[in-house]
């Protein structure tokens, strides 16, 4: 959910940045840093907050509605083809990709 202000100032100021959102459905990073401070079992209730899975974000749409055009890719195959399109499309592009 960080991504959102990051898309929409590169569409405002026209900025020629592509963008890799690995789509995990969860804060990841803040389950990593619980582990770093020492919480073994955070708990459901804890775990259910940093859970992105039950409503899936449509950040490809989501782009769009920014200004940012974007695909959503599943493969390396088509991560490296939508990579290179964002490479060379002016301005900003998302490319997320799902697991």
């Amino acid at each position: 959910m960080y991504t959102v202000q990051a898309l929409w100032t590169q569409a405002r100021e026209r900025l020629d940045v592509t963008t890799v959102l690995f789509s995990n459905r969860a804060y990841q990073i803040l389950k990593g840093e619980l582990a770093n401070v020492g919480v073994g079992n955070p708990g459901c209730k804890a775990l259910d907050m940093l859970d992105l899975g039950h409503l899936d974000i449509d950040w490809v749409g989501l782009a769009k509605s920014l200004g940012v055009p974007g695909a959503r890719v599943t493969d390396m195959d088509g991560f490296n083809h939508r990579f290179a399109d964002g490479l060379a499309t002016p301005g900003p592009y998302l490319v997320e990709t799902v697991p």
